[in-house]
């Protein structure tokens, strides 16, 4: 299961994620252009007003998930002196996948919300 932390005095410190949530994400922030992981991570932190905080142990089993799936490439680029990392990029079977992906998440979240508010 998909865990992730949330920043919130109301919720626990790891909620687990509805089943697809994490890789929409992470295509979702690949749309800006590509990014190394713990690019990808900040971005959802920060467009999420620190509410989502991905981690490692989720962050890069998901990027691999990705890759076997055809939704994202990897390459390594030079990142300083004698270092590299290793970059992430979306691909058109990516983009595909937001198209369909994205509207079912929405409409799921919004039957979430129907149900949790209050009567």
């Amino acid at each position: 299961m998909q865990r992730l932390s949330m920043h919130s005095s109301n919720l626990p410190a790891r909620t687990e994620l509805l089943p697809g949530t994490l890789n929409l994400l992470i295509l979702q922030t690949l749309r800006r252009g590509p990014l190394h992981g713990y690019a990808i991570a900040k971005h959802i932190q920060q467009s999420s007003n620190n509410a989502l905080q991905v981690q490692e142990g989720s962050l890069y089993p998901a990027l691999q998930r990705l890759l076997r799936n055809g939704w994202v490439t990897d390459e390594w680029v030079p990142a300083g002196p004698k270092r590299r990392a290793r970059v992430y990029r979306l691909t058109t079977a990516g983009r595909k996948q937001i198209e369909e992906q994205a509207p079912e998440l929405a409409r799921v979240m919004e039957a979430v919300l129907r149900m949790i508010q209050p009567v």
